[in-house]
């Protein structure tokens, strides 16, 4: 009640008040002065008014040479590439402890197996539980789910967090599923994509949702260069990413960034001794006088047809299982009640299969997925090893791993190929953040390198006794036409040959990649990441348009929604003053009147404010045209336009609201929540 009193005195009072209070207690007074005087002082305030020079001189010099927005580009591609390289070196570690450990249980077929199993087990265990624990929505979290950040955002405020980025990296490394994991790699450059533009927002103050979406396009194309060294590829990944409507104007900072990210890559490779100067990721030794014969273009076209016919089936098992998954219910009741015992369950299985002593002895196995890639790029004929003790010496000891004794290089190639295939279709419903495409990507070289062997069996000179066949350069193109077409994507063929550094099998790459693509995409078959948005009903329209084609066709007439507020053009003050106690909306549309709403333009609320405090002042009543200025829109839809037009536009111009118009008469608006629950719409009737 003391206080209440106090905070009614006048000045006088509170002024005897103070000095009554000094007299009565002078030593916590002088107390409280020197405490006062102490926090007024600071050290060193010389050195610290220099340092704040510097920093404001630096500042000027960074932002008369470039816009923040570049540096935060260069942040990007550094800070993404860095992850990569450790990430790299902490799963290779990982998988050299358990080749270590196998090699010294040699003897023991017991232990061995147990250590074969229980190893992967464990880990993906752990991997399951982390991302499980920490983040849910990243468990089992591919590529597809980066791009709906892009597209409709509807994942950022749970993915984008600190949690989601330390389930993918620790995720990641106890999965070891694939090297290196590009589809949860590019979700780390999106969420660092999406620190960075916060930061950037909150220092420039520009338009949120404009810089938010070319931060995260540019992103994509991070994520690919700085996991595979590969910025080309990277940049030809986001456009294909984003699909028809990419923006010319995110063009240059992804190559900015991409370039930033493989550089600082391959410099950070060279900094730890693992190469000796900048080059490939997998830097491969192929002849460069005549590389491949013109006969052998017909070859490499077969080899694009057997990529796409082999990508049909694994596309089509790949949908069945996720389908069967998703609709058994004791089986997704039990992955969504035990998701770490399923996890150890089936990669105890798959780690059976692949055992050395078992069906593992005809598949190369004991290599991990780097290894078997060096192994398959290799341009030394498998065949002739057994039979030329030089080229024994030569061959790189990986290769042998492929013709143990009394097994033949075409034994081990088609038992690789019919296993692998159904391995990688269980490996796919691990709920773990792991990557699939380095998988297919080391599946399609063994399908390369098998057509490679039998060339070269059967034409031990050469097609045209010129030179002899390379099966190396039938891996290289194998690889990018599988991936190609098991993606439907361009970007895996041109990926292909900027990790090995070879130019020369650029048009066999092209040709082999369009015919399976062509091949794979017959009778609108889905792609590997549209199979999973259509099983998993995502709202992913680029996906439900080229499973149902005749969705294009639909009009937004049926999905718009009323406006809110709406104004007149002759509006009185008392009319506006309801309308902004009601609304929240920064802006309003303004019409001729209700019962013909032509849509004359928008009108803030800032000047709606002004519009009150005039009219306040004033002893005449003016209406609204009069004071405030109603802006023109920009871009208004029409009610004839199709739900796949809608979304290009709001995409382009990354609008948050647009006014549906019919003959210049405002019938409604479309905003983003509504886009998403539209799509939702089409999904199910897919």
């Amino acid at each position: 009640m003391e206080n209440v009193c106090i905070s009614y005195m006048s000045a006088d009072e509170n002024k005897q008040q103070a000095m009554q209070n000094v007299h009565s207690h002078p030593e916590a007074t002088q107390e409280k002065l020197i405490i006062s005087n102490e926090c007024q002082w600071k050290p060193w305030k010389p050195a610290r008014s220099q340092i704040r020079g510097c920093v404001r001189r630096a500042r000027r010099a960074m932002l008369s040479l470039a816009q923040l927005e570049w540096y935060c580009y260069i942040a990007l591609g550094v800070l993404t590439a860095l992850m990569s390289f450790i990430m790299d070196l902490t799963v290779a570690k990982v998988l050299r402890a358990h080749q270590w450990l196998y090699s010294r249980l040699e003897g023991n077929a017991l232990l061995q197996f147990l250590c074969w199993t229980l190893y992967p087990a464990c880990m993906c265990a752990l991997s399951a539980s982390f991302s499980h624990s920490t983040c849910p929505q990243s468990a089992g979290l591919i590529l597809q789910y980066s791009i709906q950040i892009y597209l409709y955002c509807t994942f950022y405020n749970n993915l984008c967090c600190v949690s989601s980025h330390q389930s993918f990296e620790i995720g990641s490394v106890f999965s070891c599923k694939s090297y290196p994991p590009q589809g949860p790699f590019v979700h780390l450059s999106h969420m660092v994509g999406a620190y960075l533009h916060r930061m950037y927002v909150s220092a420039s103050g520009q338009n949120k949702r404009r810089t938010q979406g070319e931060m995260l396009v540019v992103a994509s194309g991070v994520g690919v260069a700085s996991c595979f060294g590969a910025p080309i590829s990277g940049v030809l990944f986001s456009i294909e990413v984003t699909g028809s409507h990419y923006s010319v104007r995110d063009y240059c900072p992804c190559f900015f960034a991409t370039v930033c990210g493989a550089l600082t890559f391959r410099l950070l490779a060279v900094c730890s001794g693992e190469h000796e100067t900048v080059q490939a990721l997998f830097k491969t030794r192929f002849p460069n006088e005549l590389p491949y014969q013109l006969p052998e273009l017909l070859m490499f076209a077969l080899l694009g047809l057997l990529c796409g016919a082999v990508s049909c089936v694994y596309l089509f098992s790949h949908r069945w299982i996720l389908r069967f998954v998703k609709t058994n219910k004791f089986l997704s009741r039990f992955i969504a009640t035990e998701t770490t015992l399923y996890s150890a369950v089936l990669a105890f299985l798959l780690a059976l299969v692949t055992f050395p002593h078992f069906a593992g002895c005809y598949m190369a196995s004991k290599l991990t997925m780097k290894q078997l890639l060096f192994s398959l790029l290799e341009n030394i004929q498998w065949n002739s090893i057994s039979h030329n003790a030089t080229v024994i010496q030569e061959s790189h000891h990986f290769s042998q791993e492929w013709s143990p004794p009394g097994i033949s290089v075409y034994q081990t190639l088609g038992c690789f190929i019919l296993i692998k295939i159904w391995l990688l279709v269980l490996a796919c419903t691990l709920p773990l953040p792991a990557g699939y495409f380095m998988p297919v990507f080391v599946f399609g070289a063994a399908l390369g390198r098998f057509q490679g062997e039998v060339l070269a069996y059967l034409f031990p000179d050469g097609i045209s006794s010129v030179n002899v066949i390379n099966p190396g350069g039938y891996a290289l193109v194998g690889a990018g036409a599988f991936a190609g077409a098991v993606t439907h994507t361009l970007s895996p063929a041109l990926c292909a040959l900027e990790m090995t550094g070879q130019s020369t099998h650029l048009i066999p790459i092209l040709i082999a990649t369009l015919i399976s693509n062509a091949l794979s995409r017959l009778r609108n078959q889905p792609s590997f990441y549209d199979g999973i948005s259509l099983v998993k009903k995502l709202p992913h329209l680029p996906s439900l348009l080229r499973a149902c084609p005749k969705l294009s066709s639909i009009q937004i007439r049926q999905f718009v929604v009323p406006v809110g507020s709406v104004l007149q053009r002759g509006e009185r003050a008392l009319a506006v003053q309801h309308i902004l106690e009601s609304s929240m909306e920064t802006d309003f549309p303004v019409v001729d009147t209700l019962e013909s709403p032509t849509l004359l333009g928008t009108v803030t609320r800032a000047h709606l404010q002004a519009f009150l405090l005039e009219d306040q002042n004033q002893v005449s009543c003016r209406c609204l045209e009069d004071t405030c200025p109603i802006q023109p829109v920009r871009l208004q839809l029409s009610t004839e336009m199709t739900v796949k037009q809608t979304h290009c536009i709001m995409s382009v111009v990354r609008e948050h609201r647009l006014f549906v118009t019919e003959k210049g008469k405002l019938r409604g608006v479309i905003t983003w929540s509504e886009m998403k629950k539209m799509i939702e719409v089409l999904a199910k009737e897919v």
